[in-house]
């Protein structure tokens, strides 16, 4: 499997399925008035987690992609989704709204996309619905979404092998956020060395919860 980021809350995920076959998942495309001009590429899932404009653009986004937008089960391609009911705060909705979180079953993994979780914890039917995870993608740029506390916090609830920050300020974004070191810094990681993309086998994960920054 291949993790790549793009910055704010946009994956790209490659998909092995052997034979030399493979399947691609788009998650959270943001639009053009970041100030960067988005990624295009083609994909066969696309997930959008609430219908906002660094989040729901889904003409980046080539081909004829299945477009999951809220809570449900699916299963596309081998590939077991599913979207779980969540808060863009924590008033149930009442600042900024719905938020779904997916999880993502292919290669034997579990991946956990919180989008812009701004629930202060999740309660225990969510974590019930969201289960073990391998890989666990979590806002890290305060405003918006979840503390670094709050993040923390929460990261202890799901207890994932990996962590992927995102949602966090980089240069050119016009979106305000946070920089990452705080988060970093509250979880106990001084600092870490960016990497391109996320190469990784069920049989790497990692014993004790590792933190991943991507670069996009």
């Amino acid at each position: 499997m291949h993790i790549i980021w793009h910055g704010q809350s946009f994956f790209q995920i490659l998909v092995n399925q052997g034979k030399g076959e493979q399947i691609t998942l788009a998650i959270d495309p943001f639009g053009e008035a970041e100030g960067v001009k988005p990624p295009s590429f083609n994909a066969d899932i696309l997930f959008v987690t609430h219908d906002h404009e660094d989040h729901n653009n889904k003409k980046a986004i080539r081909g004829e992609p299945f477009v999951i937008e809220g809570p449900g089960e699916y299963e596309i391609k081998e590939v077991f989704v599913r979207g779980i009911p969540s808060f863009h705060d924590d008033e149930n909705g009442k600042s900024r709204g719905q938020n779904t979180i997916y999880t993502i079953e292919a290669e034997e993994m579990r991946l956990c996309h919180l989008g812009d979780l701004g629930q202060k914890e999740l309660t225990p039917d969510q974590l019930e619905q969201i289960g073990d995870v391998d890989i666990l993608m979590i806002p890290a740029g305060e405003i918006f979404t979840v503390s670094a506390k709050e993040a923390n916090h929460i990261i202890s609830q799901i207890e994932p092998r990996i962590v992927i920050p995102m949602h966090y300020q980089l240069p050119k974004f016009k979106t305000k956020l946070e920089s990452v070191d705080k988060f970093l810094k509250e979880i106990g990681r001084k600092s870490l060395t960016p990497q391109p993309k996320l190469l990784i086998k069920k049989k790497d994960l990692p014993q004790e919860t590792q933190v991943v920054l991507l670069q996009p």
